[in-house]
């Protein structure tokens, strides 16, 4: 990642996730059919951007690219089938997201953009989420022992705090 002496990396992943998708979501406004593969191909494209203006290594945006698909996918999935809001979704209140962010995950969850997403071929899978990746904000629950763990920026996961397993899911 660039200029990693100035900035804490955590932090500088964080940005680079929201930048990410940032970008996506620009790309979403000019689509037609605003299906779950296409908004897989403009995470891909901000991807290929953030490698281009060498922002972050091909291995770090691959990663990246990765997470914020699962991200969106599991919150697209849990807003279609609920009918809930992101706040729900989320896990905790909305208010204690960073604003920039929660407007972003707003506007690529936002329900009427859902309804035209097809993203029924990752609701087949469970979204799993792994110490060590990283996740936008929101709640995470224990496979194990069923504890919460509430990010309010996007992180890196780590173990549970309760039973040090390393693999997690969203509540529903």
């Amino acid at each position: 990642m660039k200029d990693p002496v100035h900035h804490d990396p955590i932090e500088s992943i964080g940005e680079a996730y929201e930048l990410m998708l940032e970008r996506a979501l620009e790309g979403l406004k000019t689509l037609e059919k605003k299906t779950g593969p296409a908004i897989h191909q403009l995470v891909d494209k901000a991807r290929d951007t953030a490698v281009e203006l060498e922002e972050l290594s091909a291995e770090e945006a691959d990663k990246l690219a990765v997470y914020l698909k699962r991200d969106l996918n599991d919150a697209g999935e849990y807003l279609t089938k609920t009918g809930g809001e992101l706040k729900d979704w989320l896990g905790f209140e909305s208010g204690l997201v960073k604003r920039e962010l929660y407007g972003l995950m707003l506007r690529a969850a936002d329900k009427s953009t859902l309804a035209l997403l097809e993203l029924k071929e990752q609701a087949a899978q469970k979204s799993a989420y792994h110490t060590g990746e990283v996740t936008g904000a929101g709640a995470l629950v224990c496979d194990e022992c069923g504890e919460q763990l509430h990010f309010h920026k996007v992180g890196r996961i780590p173990p549970c705090p309760k039973c040090h397993a390393t693999v997690f899911h969203r509540p529903h």
